[in-house]
Order: C-alpha cells, then sequence, then structure tokens
C-alpha cells in the first residue's frame, strides 16, 4: 500500500535519485521502527541450497545494495536471503551520470552504473554495523581499470576480504557495463578463473574453518555452446551454485520506446523470457550437478514459478520492485509455499 502511493512521485524523480532516496528513507524507517508495522511476508518452505539453509526462496538480487549501506532495511521487507555488492578491490565512481532509465511501458530499466561503490573495505565496514543474522552473499567483480589478463587478482583480493562474512560469494563477470568484463566467459579465461578462485576457497575454508560456497554469475546473451561450456566447467571446477542471468544487451523487446537506446544492460520484464531459456538450457547440460538461482524479469509470482519449473531452485528480485514495489516479494513467497 505505501509503495502503490509512493509511486507515482517516486516515478517524477529521475530513476538514480529514486533509487537512493528510497533505500535512505528505508533506512530511515528501519532505525525509527517503522518497518516494524510492515506485513511479514506470506510463509514459504524453506530451502536447503549449497549446503544453505534459506528460510525462503526469495532473495534480493546484487546491485541494489552495493556497499551494503541499507541491510536491516532491507532485510526487514521479508527477503529470505540478501545479496551486496558488486564490490571492487578499490573504490570507483562508475560511469557518468545520468546512467539508469526506467521504460515503463514495457516495465524495464537500463542501467550502466558500472560497478559503482566505495570499494570493498568499505562494504565490511557495513555489514559488521548491520543487525541482520540471515543468508548473506556478497558479489565481488574487477575494477574497470583492471585488465582481463589479471583480473583474476582483483577476484581473489575481494574473495579474501568477505570470505569470514558471507554465506555465499557471487562472482560477477556478466555486467555489460565494464569494458570487456563479459570476455570472461569465454573457456579459457573462464577456467582460469575458477580453477584460481577454486584453490583459493579451500585455502581460505582450511583458515577460516568454514566452508563458504562460491556462485557464478551470468549472462542472458549466450548461445547454447557458451552455455555448454559453462556448465562443463562449473562442474569440472566444482563450483558451488550458478546465478542466471545478469541484464542483457539485446533490445528487440523494447524498440521505439524512449530510452530504448541508451547503452547498458536492460533488465526487468524484458529480460524475462531470456532469462528463463537460460536457466533451461543450463539446468538441462548441469543435469543436477549444482544448484540454479533464477533472476532476471520477475514481476508475478508467476514469474517465480516460472523459473523454477525451468531449474533454478532460488529466485531473487531486483527491477520487479522498482515496479511492483515490496507487496512483490509476499506475491512470489504466496505462489512458490
Amino acid at each position: 500500500m505505501f509503495y502503490s502511493i509512493a509511486k507515482p512521485w517516486l516515478f517524477k524523480l529521475d530513476a538514480e535519485h529514486a533509487h537512493d532516496f528510497t533505500l535512505q528513507n528505508l533506512r530511515r524507517a528501519e532505525k525509527l521502527g517503522l518497518l516494524n508495522l510492515y506485513p511479514n511476508p506470506a510463509p514459504c518452505q524453506p530451502r536447503e541450497v549449497m549446503g544453505i539453509r534459506f528460510p525462503n526462496p526469495v532473495g534480493l538480487a546484487a546491485g541494489l545494495d552495493k556497499n551494503g549501506a541499507y541491510i536491516d532495511g532491507l532485510a526487514a521487507l521479508g527477503f529470505g536471503f540478501i545479496e551486496i555488492g558488486t564490490i571492487t578491490p578499490r573504490p570507483q565512481p562508475g560511469n557518468p551520470k545520468p546512467r539508469m532509465f526506467r521504460l515503463p511501458d514495457a516495465e524495464g530499466v537500463i542501467n550502466r552504473f558500472g560497478f559503482n561503490n566505495l570499494g570493498v573495505d568499505a562494504l565490511l565496514d557495513n555489514v559488521r554495523q548491520a543487525k541482520y543474522q540471515g543468508v548473506l552473499g556478497i558479489n565481488i567483480g574487477k575494477n574497470f581499470d583492471t585488465p582481463n589478463e589479471r583480473a583474476v587478482d582483483d577476484y581473489l583480493i575481494c574473495m579474501r576480504k568477505v570470505y569470514a562474512h558471507a554465506h555465499y560469494i557471487t562472482v560477477n563477470i556478466s555486467s555489460p557495463n565494464t569494458k570487456n568484463l563479459r570476455q570472461l566467459q569465454e573457456k579459457e579465461a573462464l577456467a582460469g578463473l575458477l580453477q584460481a578462485l577454486k584453490a583459493e576457497q579451500q585455502v581460505l575454508a582450511d583458515q577460516h574453518g568454514k566452508y563458504v560456497p562460491i556462485a557464478l554469475k551470468i549472462a542472458p546473451d549466450l548461445d547454447a555452446t557458451q552455455i555448454a561450456d559453462i556448465a562443463s566447467l562449473l562442474i569440472e571446477y566444482r563450483f558451488d551454485g550458478v546465478i542466471a542471468t545478469n541484464t542483457t544487451l539485446a533490445r528487440d523487446a523494447v524498440q521505439g520506446m524512449p530510452h530504448a537506446e541508451e547503452a547498458g544492460g536492460l533488465s526487468g520484464a524484458p529480460v524475462r523470457d531470456r532469462s528463463t531459456a537460460v536457466i533451461k538450457a543450463l539446468a538441462r547440460q548441469l543435469a543436477g550437478a549444482l544448484p540454479i538461482i533464477g533472476v532476471g524479469g520477475i514481476l508475478s509470482g508467476h514469474d517465480a514459478a516460472d523459473k523454477l519449473t525451468a531449474g533454478a531452485s532460488l529466485v531473487q528480485l531486483y527491477s520487479g520492485l522498482v515496479y511492483r514495489g515490496p507487496a512483490l516479494i509476499d506475491e512470489v513467497c504466496r505462489t512458490l509455499g
């Protein structure tokens, strides 16, 4: 109800301004105890995935809270798990503004943020201050000026720093907004990255006395051969999970609409079918070897159920919240049961 009242006003603001304004006020409401008045989402069966017990299968996707500054406010909305980031070793401003655009006629969003964040150390300060005790994923990336041949160094820096604080770690190689990042999805580059990360995971597990799963986040703009190659490597290097998918570069679903030609990744309803198709193809190739977290274009409970039917074990929301607000969490929980 609250969001339906605020939405028309928020949509008059620049998209990034509205995004920041909403999160800042969510944090204020949480600190004042006002979110205790917000109804809990419908009961949802817990799931065990990657060796982690998720109290419900509806998570927050990375990108909404890049620096982990709003964890407690977001947790109060009823998510079963929260993923923060993408974080990089060093702070970086991201791409010039404006860099976020709504496409209301398609219920889509285009962003070209470019991993804008305050750096991994700032994120960890926020995680330490948060009261949240639930499942926390931390999404890691590379700095924009780190060449791909040294990308593994950035991922290892982040992995070492966040390991003790995460329930799982997501390796983001699929954002379209960091130049050449998606080249890391190609077979040879990906093999080297996965091998290095798995080796480091074992070192860190011994060092910290706990095993933290690692998942790979992939793009929706992959052909059948690329999906098969990625699945084969995930199995070979014993990765713990895969998140499908990130945003798309395709514009066929939004042609002719205002802002449709803006550079960046398109999310929301226009990526729904593409994301679900990747999940289905990936599930076929993986044959249950590791779980899939489905994300992309979930704007209803039915959309979430389609992801599970395609082969996902959990789902994540982001752009759907722009159009539906927190009520979407409840609807998805009711549908998934």
